[in-house]
């Protein structure tokens, strides 16, 4: 899969930037000027994360930050969509991984 979040669907969108020169208006001047267009991409800010899914296995996703700031996750597991919330798996001990999973019980 290219540049695309697993959650949310969001992926490399395009517009165009706009080059301008000239002295706004309200400065006295005569007003900005359009000097050019050109063809740009807007890149969604994808973060791989591990996570727990509720089956109790981990899987690294590929994720866009909108998404991790919600804490909710929406993922096709064992073949039906199911909402979690949004664990980051630790990396440590039995111990550590076992309070966490206490903290949010799935």
């Amino acid at each position: 899969m290219g540049r695309q979040c697993e959650v949310s669907g969001k992926k490399t969108t395009f517009g165009n930037s706009i080059t301008s020169r000239g002295k706004a208006k309200y400065l006295g001047g005569v007003g900005t000027k359009c000097t050019g267009i050109s063809r740009r991409t807007f890149k969604p800010n994808l973060q791989e994360i591990h996570i727990w899914l509720p089956n109790g296995k981990t899987r690294w996703v590929r994720v866009a930050t909108s998404v991790i700031r919600t804490g909710v996750l929406t993922l096709e597991v064992d073949g039906k969509m199911q909402t979690f919330p949004l664990i980051k798996a630790s990396k440590g001990s039995a111990k550590k991984r076992a309070e966490l999973k206490s903290l949010y019980p799935i």
